[in-house]
């Protein structure tokens, strides 16, 4: 299923040159994702959800910060604090894109296996380009090979979900 899904996302991207570097991150950043969530998979059976997302949160604002030099040494910015309208939305997102999720994420864990998550985590890129569709008009270069990889994406998908609701009964 993982297979299918890798293919699929090769195919959205048409393994354009121009992308390799993307793509190869996404696929590293893959890699650590599914190694987090099964390793959370484990944490989220031993402490509470809300306990477990603290620390979680606390480790990351501490990896964040010790990369912060390093980071402003290869991409130096004029100016380190945000504006107010650009504090709202970190705030914003921060509590809703990354608490919320987290949450959600450990909540899930405890009902649910890591691969299914993971595997569930391959819509990611096509509800970016959708949200990509609908709010910046970006569909030109939408082909036949994304709407291939879009049906194995979900393939992979339906399958998994099959297999489970199989396992439960």
């Amino acid at each position: 299923m993982s297979c299918l899904t890798l293919v699929g996302i090769g195919l959205i991207f048409s393994f354009d040159t121009k992308f390799r570097l993307g793509i190869t991150l996404g696929v590293i950043s893959s890699i650590l994702v599914a190694l987090f969530t099964i390793y959370n998979e484990r944490l989220s059976k031993t402490y509470e959800v809300l306990e477990l997302t603290k620390i979680q949160m606390f480790l990351g604002s501490v990896g964040i910060f010790l990369l912060l030099p390093i980071i402003i040494y290869f991409y130096p910015i004029d100016y380190f604090l945000p504006s107010k309208s650009d504090f709202f939305y970190l705030i914003l997102l921060s509590g809703f894109c990354t608490v919320l999720l987290y949450i959600l994420l450990n909540t899930a864990l405890k009902k649910i296996s890591a691969f299914t998550v993971n595997l569930s985590f391959n819509l990611e890129p096509i509800y970016t380009i959708l949200i990509a569709v609908v709010f910046f008009d970006e569909y030109k270069d939408l082909n036949v090979n994304f709407y291939i990889g879009l049906v194995l994406i979900l393939l992979s998908l339906l399958l998994q979900m099959r297999r489970v609701i199989k396992k439960n009964n």
